[in-house]
């Protein structure tokens, strides 16, 4: 026998070792392919839910601002003399310089017994009773 190697063994060992290598290397690239796609979409996602985070603060923010410019003219007029003016004349019962106040008190009339105390009501229910139980009397 011969210590030669058949060169047609060599050559089959060879392209069997090749597509052993792309092989592994198409299941890699595979791998990396996914892992790229899966994060792509990750990202968008993230994008799109911190979009939305976004337009629902700018929608806060504006009416914040809507807010705080009605505050801004509801204190100016709070400021402004004839304001002042009406919170003395309604709240604090005051009057001008040339005016006179008057307050007018109702009479109260005192109530009547029947008014005075609300008539007591009883209030009675009927419960249920299981058939076949009959209580002891």
């Amino acid at each position: 026998m011969s210590n030669k190697v058949n060169p047609k063994t060599k050559n089959s060992r060879k392209k069997r070792e090749f597509k052993l290598r792309y092989s592994f290397l198409t299941l890699v690239l595979l791998a990396c392919l996914a892992h790229v796609g899966v994060s792509a979409f990750y990202n968008i996602s993230k994008t799109i839910n911190y979009q939305g985070k976004i337009r629902k603060m700018d929608q806060l923010k504006n009416k914040a601002a809507q807010d705080n410019i009605k505050l801004k003219e509801e204190l100016d007029n709070f400021n402004s003399l004839e304001s002042l003016e009406a919170i003395a004349r309604n709240n604090l019962k005051m009057a001008g310089e040339d005016e006179v106040l008057v307050i007018i008190n109702k009479k109260i009339e005192p109530k009547t017994q029947e008014e005075q105390q609300p008539p007591q009501q009883v209030h009675t229910k009927k419960l249920p009773v299981k058939k076949g139980f009959e209580g002891k009397r």
